[in-house]
């Protein structure tokens, strides 16, 4: 079994993983998802307040759900997100720019209502080959308890 509500620790991160952005995925992503024009041309790009052909905040985001997916939740006991509480796009994200994505444990407490399972406090954070954060995501998650009852 990968990890539960008891592996967690509040305030200790995790490297989640690393991904390079490429032209093609981000005008693929963005004329089908958002498709404003300094996202899909460069010109337009260069035009705006970005300087340059830009990856939208969402596909940013879904780059990082996949690799928390990947390399995190893949044989977990993850119940899925009641929500994100705040996503800030702090730099845009370019081509050929690596994100390097960490996941960093706020607080986590077994739900009172149904205790076979924990809430658990995220901050996201990606981070380009810069040193640059580029990203930061709340969230809460839900993780089943490997030992219903055991866990404070």
């Amino acid at each position: 079994m990968g990890v539960s509500y008891e592996d967690l620790e509040v305030g200790k991160a995790y490297e989640v993983g690393s991904h390079t952005f490429t032209r093609d995925e981000i005008v693929r992503f963005a004329s089908e998802f958002d498709p404003q024009p300094f996202h899909v041309d460069e010109a337009a790009g260069v035009a705006s307040i970005f300087g340059g052909l830009a990856a939208s905040g969402w596909h940013t985001c879904s780059v990082m759900m996949g690799m928390l997916v990947r390399n995190v939740l893949k044989g977990s006991t993850s119940l899925g997100s009641p929500g994100v509480d705040e996503i800030r796009w702090h730099r845009p994200v370019r081509v050929g720019d690596t994100l390097t994505m960490t996941n960093v444990i706020l607080g986590k407490r077994v739900s009172a209502s149904k205790p076979d399972r924990g809430i658990v406090e995220t901050q996201w954070q990606g981070v380009n080959q810069h040193g640059e954060t580029v990203i930061t995501v709340r969230s809460k998650a839900l993780f089943g308890l490997r030992h219903p009852g055991g866990a404070a």
